[in-house]
């Protein structure tokens, strides 16, 4: 089905998009954000003990979380219950806003198969009370043109699905969807040929700094309300590897979008390696560095 016809089939038409790119930016107007850190940069601390290890980050001022690793056999989070890490939460006065769910083996499997899957996601996700469900990453043997013209019917049907159930879908940006196919990239194409209404997008500045022909704060400017959630996280100046915030190269005091035409709705600090010394040293010094740094200007 193309897209047209698939919104024409959902009810979800243009004038539905406007309206929740409007209430998008409204929503974030005046919006007080907890600092949020995405538990990846810490995956070697999370797995020998989660609960130090959230006690700990809790310390440097993160109140709230992107989770990852889903385990959709036993339906757990990090060796726990959807109920049980819930409950970790409470008890430590913390929350998580959003998860990277495993979407990318779907591109191989049966429609029904991800439709199970999507409702594993539902599930977890009401129980734990975050609001957005995001599809994180694609393999390197996934990553062609075919694909990208493939993917958005997927998303616009994990968004149908999705916010049927109350909740909110968005996509995760890397660098590879800004390769160049002839003119036109697979970001392109999933901006275009995904409905606003029902597929919102996670925004990795790192990877639009690395990757892209623009930046953050331009990509805002041509699709305002799209970009409900930023991963904040710097560049280091020789290896463009990751680095902890404040020692790279992006100068967030210049790309740095508006929240409000954004969109924003969460944010999370980020840093997938490369650390000066361990992971938990470095979102301790990025932590530092934002709350001084960059945090009024969101």
């Amino acid at each position: 089905m193309d897209r047209r016809a698939f919104l024409q089939s959902t009810g979800v038409m243009a004038a539905a998009s406007a309206l929740s790119v409007k209430s998008s930016v409204l929503l974030a107007a005046g919006q007080e954000y907890k600092m949020g850190l995405q538990l990846y940069t810490i995956r070697d601390e999370m797995a020998k003990d989660p609960i130090s290890s959230l006690n700990k980050v809790k310390t440097m001022g993160y109140q709230d979380f992107e989770l990852y690793g889903f385990d959709s056999e036993k339906e757990t989070y990090y060796g726990f219950t959807s109920k049980q890490f819930k409950s970790i939460l409470d008890e430590l006065g913390l929350t998580a806003s959003s998860c990277h769910y495993g979407f990318h083996p779907y591109l191989e499997r049966s429609e029904s198969d991800l439709m199970r899957f999507v409702d594993q996601c539902i599930q977890g996700a009401h129980t734990l009370k975050t609001p957005y469900i995001t599809w994180p990453w694609i393999a390197p043997e996934q990553r062609t043109l075919e694909n990208f013209k493939r993917m958005p019917s997927m998303l616009n049907k994990i968004g149908e699905q999705v916010t049927k159930a109350g909740l909110s879908f968005a996509y995760h940006n890397h660098g590879f969807e800004f390769v160049d196919y002839n003119g036109e990239t697979g970001f392109d194409i999933i901006l275009r040929e995904t409905d606003p209404a029902l597929v919102k997008l996670q925004m990795d500045m790192y990877w639009i700094m690395h990757s892209a022909n623009t930046t953050p704060k331009q990509l805002v400017e041509q699709h305002p309300g799209r970009f409900v959630m930023w991963h904040i996280k710097d560049m280091d100046t020789v290896t463009r590897d990751y680095t902890e915030l404040g020692n790279g190269s992006i100068n967030y005091l210049n790309v740095l979008p508006d929240p409000s035409k954004s969109g924003l709705a969460f944010y999370y600090i980020e840093q997938g390696g490369n650390f000066a010394r361990s992971s938990m040293d470095s979102v301790a010094s990025s932590a530092a560095y934002f709350q001084k740094q960059l945090k009024a200007l969101i």
